[in-house]
C-alpha cells in the first residue's frame, strides 16, 4: 500500500517504525497531502493510520517511555497514536517506505521497480508522476530531481532497516536489557563523524577538499544513506571501540550517523557498536564526488590518522539554535570552523566540517532541516547541510571573494539563501541553492556610507523582500530573477527629536506590511510603506516607500535580539530579560528572573507548546490574565552561557557554560583520562575526556589563566596567570595546595614544568625570566619554596623542560629561547636567591628555534629534538649538545610551533614512536625516526584563526589543541595504523626523496647530480693523474660541500660542519669508526634535508641590503663597496682577505674555471684592481644578485612568494628559487 507523507512525517515514521515489526511492515491508509501556507504540513491533514499519530511533532522526536515498555508483538494503542492498519501478511509490501524530500517538496514512497511508482493502487511511470507533481506543487525540474534521488536512495536503506528491526526483536536482551527501541536509540558518548551518502539534494561539490592538508586520499565511495530517513538526531549511537575499525587498513572510518551504520552492520556488530560493513554502489546510484582529502572535515569514508571527536567551547558571538526539544534536546552552535550538533541529554556531538576558515555566520531553516554556514576565508564558502544526516548537500564557492560572508539568511520556504559580503564594498546576493546553478540569482552592491551591514532577514510572507541593517542604517530590498533594488530610508535623532541609538536587528511584521528594528537605547523603530501625495508613482512602491513612522520606547535596556514566535514579537536585552509583545506591541509577558547576561540569541522549539497542566504557566500581562502559553526555548548569552527554558513550570537548565575569552592553557593528567583547560576569563574546568563529561571547575575572578601543568604523579595542578602569579592546586578538588599563590614574576607565566620526582617546579614568563621552586618539609608538612630566579634569555622563552641525567636519577632543567640559546641550570648549586647556569650554548646559526622535547631512545645515542622557523628538525646529543642530524620537517604553511612525543603504551613496540605537533593553524603526526620523508607526516586544519597549545593524552589515543582566540579546545582521535598506511603509499627507501628533486629521478637535476658525483671522484683522484681510475659508488666527505654548491645549495661553514659530522658519526656508536665517504642515495637525503625548504629568495638578499645599506633618493637600497668588503671580512662567518679575493675574482671571471679545487693554488696578485674595476662603488641588491652572483631575477609580475599556506609537502622544488 502506498503512503504519501511530508518531509518531517517521513522521518518521524522511520523512527517509530523500530517499535514494532508489524507496524513497520504494514501499509498505511492513503490520505491526500495538504500543505500549510508556510510550507509545512497541516497537523489536521498530515496524520495517517500508518503514521502512528503525532506527526505534528518534530522529526525524530524520542519514543516515549510508555512505548518502549511495550513489546514489539502485542503493542497497545497509546493516547498519542492510532492503531496501525491490519493488512494480511501476503498483501504487505516489503518495498514500502517513507522518505523526506527537499524543503519545498513532499516525499513519495517507492514500490516495485525503480522506474514505476504506485499511486492509489495503480502503477504509474515515474516520469509521469514527476510531471504531475511539478504541475501540482510548482516544482522545477531540478527540484524534482532532488526528490527522485532521495526516493531512489531510500530503497536499500529500507531493506537494511527491516533486517535490523528483525534482529532487535530476536536479540533485544543482547542490548544490555533494554527494549529494542532503547537499544536502537541509545548510544555512548563516544562519537564518530557521520558518513556522507550519495547526494540527496544534488551532486555534491568538493566542499571540504581544503581542510585535509596532509597525505592524499581516494574518492569516497557512495552510500545509500539518504538523509531522508534519518531521525532528527543525526546519530543515535557511536562506536564503543574504534580499535576494530583501526585494525583493518583495507576499510576506512565509518563516520556516518550510527543509525545509518547499524543498517549495514551485522546483528552482533549493531548491538556492540562495532559492526561496520562497506556497501558497494548500487546499480543506478551516482557516486559522491565529495573529496576525501578533507581530513576530519566533511564526513568521509577514509580512515584518517587524526579525526575530530569532541569540541569543548563555542563561538558565543554567533547564535545557538534549538534543533529538537522535549525528550531529545539537541542544539546547534559554531566552534571555530565547525558547526556542532550537540545532543545534550545523550552527551553526543556531530560535527559539520567543511570550512577551512572560521565560520562567520550561520542560519537554520524554519523546519530545522537545512543548516547554512559561511566563512570569511579566501574561498568564502557557503555550505548547506542536512541536519537529519549531518552531511553537506550544496556548496557555493567564492561567494564573496572580496572578504567572505558577513551575514546569511534562509527564506522561510527554504528555497533561497541571502548573503552579505564582508569586504570594503559590500554586496548582497541571492542564491537558489536547490538547483544546480553555481552563480547567484541576483546581487547588488551597497554604498560605503551605509555602514557595515551585519544582519539580514527575509520577509516570512514574501521571500522577495529582505531587510538588512548596520549600526546606523536600515536597508530594504525587493528582488526578482533579474532585478534587485534597495532603499535606505533616512533616520536620525532629528527625525523624531529623540535619540534613536545603535541598531541591533530588524524583522518584518508577521501580519502587516511593516518592519521593526531594535536599538541599543531600548527602542523599536516601526517602518511602514508610506506614499505621500506629492511623491511620484515610482516612489510609492516598495522598497522606495518604506519610512520610519514611529519610534517606540519600550525599555531602558538595549535590545539585542528580535524574534517572532506564534504571532508574537520577542525582544531580548543586555540584562538577560525576555519580553513578548503582540502584533500591536502590547506587552504580553516577560522573563526577568533567569539571571542571564546580555542575550545573543533565542531559538524556540519547533513543536508548539502542548500544555499538560495549564496552571503551571505564568499569567499574561493582559486584562484577562489568562496563562501565557509559549514554546520552550534556548537562550545564549555573550558570556558563553546557553540555557534551556521549559516554560511549563519555568524549569531552567544549563546546556553549555564555556569560556567567553581566549583559551591558551590545556594539560592532561599523566595517568588518568582528565583534561584541564583554562581561559583568559579565569575559568578553569576539568573534563573526563573518555566520557566527555565535565567534572569540576573553578573561577579565578579577575585573573587570566595562561598556562597549566600537572605534576608527574598527577596529584597537583599548577596554574600560571597573566599577572605573573602561580597557584598550585589539588588536582581533584582544585583547592589551593599552598596557602598563598606565588607572585614572583612581573609578566604572564607562559611555561611551567615539574621534575620527574615532583621535587622541583619551574616557570618561565614573558619577561624572559625563569623561576625555580622546590618542595621542602616544614613542621612535617611539604611546602613549596622559591629557590631563585634568573633572566637567562634576551628574547622570548619558547620552551622549558625537565629531564634526567643519563648517569643518575637527578633532574636537569633546560630552557630554550628565540635568542637561539639553550641554557641548562645547576639545580644542586642553586639556592639563596641565585639560579646558577651550568651550560649555555647557541644551537642555531640563523634559524630561530621554536620548540624542544626529549627524543625517544630509538638508538643507543640519546638526543633532544628541536624545530626551527626554517622548517628544520634537529637532533642534538644530550651530553655534548652536538647537532647530530638535520631533517626536513613538515612544510604545511608555517613552521612547527610545539612538539610532543606520544606516550608509549603497554605492549607497544619500543621502536614504533610518534611525534605530535602543531603549526600556525594545523595539528599533525610524524612517524619517528625523522628522516625528511614527507609521507611520514600527516596534518589537518584544527583552528584556522591560530592554534596556541597542544597536549597528548596519557594513553596516546587523543590529542588536544587550544584555539586561543576562538575560545575552543578540540579533541582529536589518533589512528596510528592509518598514519603508517599512508606513509607506505608514499614509497620506500629513496622513492620519496627522488620525488622531492626537481624533475624526480628522470629529471635534469638528478642526471647532473650523477655527473657531479663522478666528477668529484675524478677531482679526489687528481685531474691530471695518469693512474688507473677507480670508479666507486661513494665520494669522500671533503667533496660534499663542492657538490652541494654545484647543484645550487650554498651552505655556510657551520652547515657544512653539521653535514660532515652527521655522516661522520652516523655509525660511530655501533662500529667505533668514523664514516669517511658517502654514496649517492645518502647524499640525496643529505641534500634534501639540509637545503632551504623553499629555496633561496631574492627577498632575503634585499632584506640584507636594507639592514646593511642605505636608501638613495630614488628609493633604491644600496651599499658602499668598501662597506660590503668590510662586513664580509668582519661579521658572521667572515672571510680572510685572500679567501674574499679568490671568491670575488672567480665570480668576476678572472680565475680559471674550477678555482683552487682543480688548479690547486691561488695567486692574489692584482686582485684589488680587478675588484675595483668589476664592482661599482655603490652596489644594489639587483646588481649584486644578477651581475655579481649571476642569478636570474624574475620579472615583477612573476614574482613568487614563499608560500604561507602551502598545503602540500615540498615536492619538486629546486634548491634555488629567486623570487
Amino acid at each position: 500500500m502506498q503512503t504519501v507523507a511530508s518531509a518531517s512525517e517521513g522521518a518521524w515514521l522511520q523512527l517509530r517504525a523500530g517499535a514494532s515489526e508489524d507496524r513497520m511492515e504494514s501499509g498505511a491508509e492513503e490520505r491526500p497531502e495538504e500543505r500549510s501556507p508556510g510550507g509545512g504540513e497541516d497537523p489536521e491533514t498530515s496524520q495517517g493510520e500508518g503514521a502512528a499519530g503525532g506527526v505534528d511533532e518534530a522529526p525524530g522526536a524520542a519514543v516515549t517511555p510508555e512505548e518502549t515498555k511495550q513489546s514489539a508483538s502485542d503493542r497497545e494503542t497509546t493516547k498519542d497514536e492510532e492503531p496501525p492498519a491490519q493488512v494480511p501478511q501476503e498483501e504487505r509490501s516489503e518495498d514500502t517506505t517513507t522518505v523526506a524530500g527537499p524543503p519545498e517538496a513532499s516525499a513519495v514512497a517507492v514500490a516495485g521497480e525503480e522506474e514505476w511508482i504506485m499511486v492509489h493502487g495503480q502503477k504509474v511511470s515515474r516520469e509521469m508522476m514527476f510531471k504531475t507533481r511539478r504541475q501540482k506543487e510548482g516544482l522545477s525540474h531540478s527540484e524534482e530531481m532532488i526528490v527522485s534521488t532521495a526516493e531512489r536512495l531510500s530503497k536499500e536503506k529500507r531493506r537494511s532497516l527491516q533486517e535490523i528491526y528483525a534482529a532487535e526483536k530476536e536479540g533485544g536482551q543482547a542490548a544490555g536489557g533494554r527494549a529494542p527501541s532503547e537499544a536502537r536509540l541509545g548510544g555512548s558518548s563516544k562519537k564518530q563523524e557521520p558518513k556522507p551518502p550519495a547526494p540527496a539534494v544534488e551532486e555534491e561539490q568538493p566542499s571540504s577538499g581544503r581542510e585535509r592538508v596532509g597525505s592524499g586520499g581516494r574518492p569516497a565511495e557512495p552510500q545509500d544513506d539518504s538523509p531522508a530517513v534519518q531521525a532528527a538526531s543525526p546519530v543515535s549511537r557511536a562506536s564503543e571501540d574504534r580499535s576494530v575499525v583501526r585494525a583493518s587498513l583495507a576499510t576506512t572510518a565509518d563516520t556516518r550517523p550510527p543509525e545509518a551504520r547499524s543498517r549495514e552492520g551485522s546483528r552482533e556488530g549493531e548491538r556492540s557498536g562495532q559492526g561496520t560493513e562497506r556497501k558497494e554502489p548500487q546499480e543506478g546510484e551516482t557516486p559522491s564526488v565529495t573529496q576525501t582529502t578533507i581530513s576530519s572535515t566533511t564526513p568521509g569514508e577514509e580512515e584518517e590518522s587524526v579525526s575530530l571527536s569532541w569540541v569543548f567551547g563555542y563561538n558565543s558571538h554567533l547564535p545557538v539554535f534549538n534543533l529538537l526539544d522535549e525528550e531529545y534536546r539537541m542544539i546547534l552552535y559554531v566552534s571555530s570552523h565547525t558547526a556542532v550538533i550537540h545532543d545534550i541529554l545523550r552527551n553526543q556531538q556531530y560535527h559539520l566540517q567543511g570550512h577551512s576558515s572560521c565560520i562567520s555566520c550561520i542560519c537554520l531553516s524554519d523546519d530545522r532541516r537545512w543548516i547554512a554556514t559561511a566563512d570569511r576565508g579566501p574561498e568564502s564558502l557557503v555550505i548547506v547541510w542536512d541536519s537529519y544526516s549531518a552531511v553537506p548537500v550544496h556548496t557555493i564557492f567564492d561567494s564573496h571573494p572580496e572578504g567572505g560572508v558577513g551575514a546569511i539568511a534562509i527564506s522561510h520556504d527554504s528555497k533561497f539563501l541571502a548573503t552579505i559580503g564582508a569586504g570594503e564594498v559590500q554586496k548582497v546576493c541571492i542564491w537558489r541553492w536547490t538547483t544546480l546553478e553555481t552563480g547567484s540569482v541576483c546581487s547588488v552592491e551597497l554604498q560605503a556610507q551605509f555602514g557595515f551591514q551585519d544582519y539580514i532577514a527575509f520577509n516570512a510572507r514574501d521571500h522577495g523582500e529582505l531587510v538588512t541593517n548596520s549600526k546606523t542604517q536600515v536597508i530594504f530590498y525587493i528582488w526578482e530573477d533579474n532585478s534587485f533594488v534597495y532603499h535606505a530610508p533616512l533616520l536620525t535623532d532629528k527625525t523624531f527629536n529623540k535619540a534613536v541609538g545603535v541598531f541591533s536587528q530588524s524583522l518584518f511584521h508577521f501580519s502587516k506590511p511593516q518592519a521593526i528594528t531594535g536599538t541599543m537605547e531600548g527602542k523599536l523603530v516601526i517602518w511602514d510603506a508610506v506614499c505621500p501625495p506629492n511623491k511620484s508613482a515610482v516612489k510609492c512602491v516598495k522598497p522606495y516607500n518604506m519610512k520610519a513612522i514611529k519610534l517606540v520606547h519600550l525599555q531602558k535596556d538595549g535590545i539585542t535580539v528580535l524574534a517572532i514566535v506564534d504571532g508574537n514579537f520577542v525582544t531580548c536585552d543586555v540584562r538577560g530579560h525576555i519580553k513578548f509583545y503582540d502584533g500591536d506591541l502590547q506587552l504580553l509577558h516577560w522573563y526577568s528572573q533567569l539571571k542571564l547576561g546580555p542575550i545573543r540569541s533565542i531559538s524556540f522549539s519547533k513543536k508548539p507548546a502542548c500544555p499538560v497542566d495549564v496552571s503551571k504557566y505564568a499569567a499574561s500581562c493582559t486584562l484577562s490574565g489568562l496563562p501565557f502559553i509559549v514554546r520552550n526555548f534556548i537562550v545564549s548569552t555573550s558570556d558563553a552561557l546557553t540555557v534551556h527554558v521549559h516554560t511549563e513550570g519555568l524549569k531552567v537548565s544549563k546546556c553549555l557554560e564555556e569560556p567567553k575569552d581566549a583559551v591558551h592553557a590545556i594539560t592532561c593528567h599523566p595517568s588518568k583520562p582528565l583534561m584541564a583547560k583554562g581561559s583568559c576569563c579565569g575559568l578553569l574546568k576539568v573534563w573526563n575526556f573518555k566520557r566527555n563529561q565535565y567534572l569540576v571547575s573553578r573561577i579565578f575572578k579577575g585573573d587570566s589563566i595562561r598556562s597549566l601543568c600537572y605534576s608527574h604523579d598527577g596529584s597537583l595542578l599548577a596554574a600560571g596567570f597573566a599577572d605573573g602569579s602561580v597557584d598550585i592546586l589539588d588536582s581533584i578538588s582544585l583547592e589551593n595546595d599552598c596557602a598563598e599563590p606565588f607572585h614572583d614574576s612581573r609578566a604572564a607565566v607562559i611555561h611551567m614544568s615539574f621534575s620527574h620526582n615532583s621535587q622541583f617546579f619551574a616557570t618561565a614568563d614573558e619577561n624572559m625570566s625563569v623561576n625555580l621552586y622546590t618542595k621542602k618539609v616544614v613542621r612535617k608538612e611539604s611546602v613549596w619554596r622559591r629557590v631563585a630566579a634568573l633572566r637567562s634569555h634576551y628574547k622570548p622563552i619558547c620552551a622549558l623542560l625537565f629531564g634526567v641525567f643519563l648517569d643518575s636519577d637527578d633532574p636537569r632543567l633546560l630552557s630554550l629561547g628565540e635568542d637561539r640559546f639553550l641554557v641548562e641550570y645547576d639545580l644542586k648549586k642553586s639556592g639563596k636567591g641565585k639560579l646558577i647556569i651550568l651550560r649555555r650554548e647557541r644551537i642555531e646559526q640563523s634559524g630561530i628555534p621554536l620548540c624542544i622535547t626529549w627524543y625517544p631512545p630509538l638508538t643507543t645515542e640519546y638526543f633532544f629534538i628541536t624545530a626551527n622557523n626554517d622548517y628544520k628538525m634537529k637532533l642534538y646529543n644530550v651530553t655534548t649538545w652536538l647537532c647530530r642530524k638535520t631533517s626536513l620537517g613538515p612544510t604545511y604553511g608555517s613552521p612547527l610551533q610545539r612538539i610532543q612525543i606520544l606516550p608509549t603504551t603497554e605492549g607497544q613496540d619500543p621502536q614504533k614512536q610518534y611525534l605530535a605537533y602543531i603549526t600556525k593553524d594545523k595539528v599533525g603526526l610524524q612517524i619517528l625516526p625523522v628522516d625528511g620523508n614527507p609521507h611520514k607526516s600527516s596534518t589537518f586544519i584544527c583552528h584556522p584563526a591560530g592554534v596556541s597549545n597542544l597536549f597528548a593524552s596519557y594513553d596516546a589515543c587523543h590529542l588536544f589543541t587550544a584555539g586561543g582566540n576562538d575560545c575552543t579546545v578540540m579533541k582529536w582521535d589518533v589512528n596510528l595504523i592509518a598514519l603508517e598506511a599512508a606513509s607506505q603509499l608514499g614509497g620506500e627507501d629513496l622513492i620519496p626523496f627522488y620525488r622531492l628533486l626537481d624533475g624526480g629521478r628522470e629529471g635534469k637535476l638528478f642526471r647532473e647530480l650523477e655527473d657531479y658525483f663522478y666528477y668529484a671522484q675524478l677531482v679526489h683522484q687528481g685531474i691530471d693523474t695518469m693512474e688507473p681510475r677507480k670508479v666507486s659508488t661513494h665520494i669522500p666527505l671533503e667533496q660534499v660541500p663542492f657538490v652541494m654548491r654545484a647543484i645550487g645549495f650554498y651552505p655556510t661553514e657551520a652547515q657544512v660542519e653539521d653535514m660532515l659530522n652527521e655522516v661522520k658519526f652516523s655509525e660511530y656508536l655501533e662500529t667505533g669508526k668514523q664514516v669517511t665517504s658517502i654514496n649517492l642515495g645518502d647524499f640525496i637525503k643529505l641534500y634534501i634535508n639540509h637545503r632551504p625548504a623553499f629555496g633561496l629568495s631574492v627577498k632575503e638578499i634585499e632584506h640584507a641590503f636594507q639592514v646593511l645599506g642605505y636608501e638613495k633618493p630614488n628609493g633604491e637600497t644600496t651599499i658602499n663597496r668598501d662597506d660590503l668588503l668590510f662586513v664580509l671580512q668582519r661579521r658572521g662567518e667572515h672571510f680572510t682577505e685572500i679567501e674574499l679575493a679568490e671568491c670575488l675574482t672567480t665570480l668576476l671571471g678572472v680565475n680559471p674555471e674550477g678555482g683552487r679545487g682543480e688548479v690547486g693554488d691561488y695567486d692574489p696578485t692584482g686582485a684589488d684592481a680587478f675588484i675595483e674595476e668589476g664592482i661599482p662603488e655603490e652596489i644594489s641588491a639587483v646588481h649584486f644578485t644578477v651581475d655579481l652572483l649571476g642569478l636570474p631575477v624574475p620579472e615583477p609580475e612573476t614574482t613568487q612568494k614563499e608560500p604561507e599556506t602551502n598545503n602540500e609537502p615540498v615536492s619538486g622544488v629546486p634548491s634555488l628559487i629567486i623570487s
